[in-house]
């Protein structure tokens, strides 16, 4: 009879313990990310991989989508009470996600080695009124590529240093029929516009906002629709630049259809892959150009960072995929599609071993990232400027009264 009862005990004992090691071993984080630039799926799906490994209490279900979807996705998710423990947010969502308490402050979280290590302008991609909403994880301006073999062939010998420049280097490109649309630019109805639009606001020396109200409707800002509307109209930037997202100017500018593209620094490796690229070993990048008397570069703010949600019910193991995924060791090991957040990343050979072009023009445009406006009605803002941009590029409305409109339309 004690023998039975000792073998009963002993085995609820282990069945006790396989219950909490299985109901442990099932910790299950959802992560939603972005399907385009930057970091492709495979990569993410490596890092996470490299995380359970490491990690195998933990289970983590990866979702992609479009970037257009992102901000929707996770809000959305939020309202239903659920869905996921860490989303990748864009730089212009802190002040709309901290006032909506949609992601957790995790500035206690933050170590003195984070602190330390990480570029300061990083951070910037994930604070709104002090605190941190976050990690930085993709650290991103828009650069200027460009076809050496189109240029050499023009007779041009240097890339363009002002966007006057370039639109006479453009002009000579198709003047000599080397290319008949020889820009391309991503200006959907989307995100992706605001940023080209912003790079030049940054060269023109323009505002967003003064005092919380609109600044676009003069000054820099309406120079810089100016800028893009002249570029559509006079044929030297190709006509389906209006319909373009980032990927669908990466493809024309790798099949050699384009001299000059405005892209996120993942284009650089990409369009040198022999595999995937036309172009491949032709690759020229500099920072966006400046405007002569103003600017000498200009670019956009384009970062991304990792954040808890506020309705994670595992947020000590959301921090800690957070942790691992933007860690120096992980960041260097995929710089090839998006630049280290962590300072002496830059003095790694297997970092910058041949990406030292786009290296050069990183430390230069990096360090003039201009912000987009940061307001909580950031996306009512945004997408009253996409229609603007729209509206100006088709000649439905001059870029004075397009920006005037977006102004009226902005909630602001």
């Amino acid at each position: 009879m004690l023998k039975s009862t000792r073998n009963a005990l002993l085995g609820a004992t282990l069945i006790g313990t396989a219950f909490a090691n299985q109901a442990y071993a099932e910790t299950t984080l959802n992560a939603l990310f972005m399907a385009q630039a930057a970091y492709s799926e495979a990569d993410v799906r490596a890092m996470t991989e490299a995380f359970t490994k490491a990690n195998p209490e933990v289970k983590v279900n990866l979702e992609f989508v479009p970037y257009e979807g992102l901000h929707d996705k996770t809000v959305l998710a939020q309202g239903s009470g659920g869905g996921y423990d860490v989303v990748l947010f864009d730089v212009i969502w802190p002040a709309e996600y901290a006032s909506n308490k949609v992601l957790v402050d995790v500035t206690d979280r933050v170590t003195d080695e984070m602190n330390k290590g990480i570029l300061p302008g990083a951070w910037t991609t994930v604070e709104y009124d002090g605190k941190r909403y976050g990690m930085p994880w993709i650290l991103d301006t828009k650069y200027l590529f460009y076809n050496k073999e189109i240029l050499e062939k023009a007779g041009i010998k240097a890339p363009p240093k002002t966007w006057d420049e370039l639109a006479e280097q453009a002009k000579t490109i198709k003047d000599k029929g080397l290319l008949q649309t020889p820009i391309a630019w991503s200006w959907s109805q989307a995100e992706a516009a605001i940023c080209d639009y912003t790079t030049l606001v940054s060269a023109y020396g323009g505002k967003f906002l003064d005092g919380g109200k609109p600044a676009f409707t003069s000054g820099g800002g309406l120079e810089a629709l100016n800028y893009m509307v002249t570029s559509y109209t006079s044929g030297l930037t190709n006509p389906n630049s209006k319909e373009f997202l980032e990927e669908d100017v990466r493809k024309v500018f790798q099949n050699g259809e384009a001299a000059f593209a405005l892209n996120w620094t993942y284009m650089y490796n990409l369009a040198n892959d022999p595999k995937e690229s036309k172009v491949a070993g032709k690759v020229g990048v500099v920072p966006a150009p400046g405007v002569a008397g103003r600017s000498e570069v200009s670019a956009v703010n384009g970062s991304m960072g990792l954040g808890i949600t506020a309705t994670s019910k595992h947020p000590e193991e959301a921090w800690k995929y957070i942790v691992h995924m933007t860690s120096q060791e992980t960041q260097n090991a995929y710089a090839k599609l998006s630049l280290p957040i962590w300072a002496s990343s830059y003095e790694d050979p297997n970092v910058t071993k041949g990406q030292e072009e786009l290296i050069a023009a990183a430390k230069r445009g990096l360090a003039a990232m201009y912000p987009r406006p940061t307001t909580p009605k950031y996306q009512e803002l945004s997408t009253a400027l996409q229609q603007a941009i729209q509206e100006a590029l088709l000649g439905q409305a001059s870029p004075e009264d397009a920006l005037k409109s977006a102004a009226e339309n902005s909630g602001l």
